[in-house]
């Protein structure tokens, strides 16, 4: 099937079976690596990605379900060489461990944040519980959550 994606601001057309997963159209095709493959059956959150602006796990979604729609992954998150608050805080509060699991938190967070751009431990721990970290108990991780989302209210 012939399908027309945007990804990361830039439209892109491919050529796909019926059953690839947009996990592996980004990862195999475009290269775009920093979406994990971790679990495969949507329970670790390392997939993450936006579709049409909303969080979703990429090993959940075909392809085909993306066509005429926009995705972002953690490539598209910076501004050129200008990294994304929420990038920033989890640097800074050193969220980011292995890494493995950064891409998926940072996009998870940026979807709690534009859901709520104020919240409490309490939420940010609901929202994220999806998005699993083998590195750490998730302390310097909330602290992260926090600190995007002051820097993103000015």
């Amino acid at each position: 099937m012939e399908i027309e994606i945007t990804i990361n601001g830039r439209k892109r057309r491919f050529d796909v079976e019926p059953n690839k997963l947009l996990l592996n159209l980004v990862r195999d095709e475009l290269y775009l690596t920093g979406t994990k493959y971790g679990c495969g059956i949507g329970e670790c959150g390392a997939c993450t990605v936006h579709l049409d602006g909303e969080a979703v796990l990429a090993c959940m979604v075909l392809a085909v379900d993306a066509d005429g729609r926009s995705v972002t992954t953690i490539e598209g998150v910076a501004d050129g060489d200008k990294l994304d608050p929420v990038q920033e805080a989890y640097i800074e509060e050193g969220a980011i461990q292995c890494g493995f699991c950064t891409p998926g938190f940072i996009m998870s967070t940026k979807a709690l944040l534009k859901e709520n751009s104020d919240p409490s431990e309490g939420e940010i721990r609901e929202y994220l519980k999806g998005n699993y970290c083998r590195c750490t108990g998730y302390v310097n991780i909330i602290k992260a959550v926090q600190s995007a989302a002051k820097k993103m209210q000015g």
